[in-house]
């Protein structure tokens, strides 16, 4: 059975570059919602820690706890930073894959030894705060 030339779309080029888009289209809506499902789950950890001033050892325990807390399982992003005009006032932002990860860093022989060690440096309660992508 012969197609006629207009109806046969296997020999269009227009049919199959709209084809490919449409496919394309498809698999990129599909990972994107699978990356905006996984960013949901995340979970964004800000913490301040303020020492007292003149303390160095204070500043170099953050350093290291952060260098730490990188290696562990399920860390996504972990950055200290200290404020320019005190330089005894430090944020941590830290991103974790979901909730267990969180949980399991919390628990980490390295994350409880940081808090008693760094307890009689601090000039102001530890603040620590969750956020989630809504």
């Amino acid at each position: 059975m012969m197609i006629p030339a207009k109806l046969n779309l296997a020999r269009r080029p227009r049919f199959w570059i709209f084809a490919v888009l449409i496919l394309a289209a498809t698999a990129f809506a599909s990972r994107i919602s699978a990356q905006d499902a996984a960013m949901r789950d995340r979970i964004y950890v800000v913490v301040h820690v303020d020492v007292l001033p003149g303390n160095a050892s204070g500043a170099k325990l953050l350093q290291q706890y952060a260098a730490d807390s990188r290696k562990d399982k399920g860390a996504v992003r972990v950055e200290l930073y200290t404020q320019i005009s005190r330089t005894n006032h430090f944020s941590m932002v830290e991103v974790w894959e979901n909730q267990q990860a969180f949980e399991a860093h919390e628990a980490a022989a390295h994350t409880r030894q940081f808090r008693e060690q760094i307890q009689p440096m601090l000039g102001s309660p530890f603040d620590e705060r969750l956020h989630q992508i809504v």
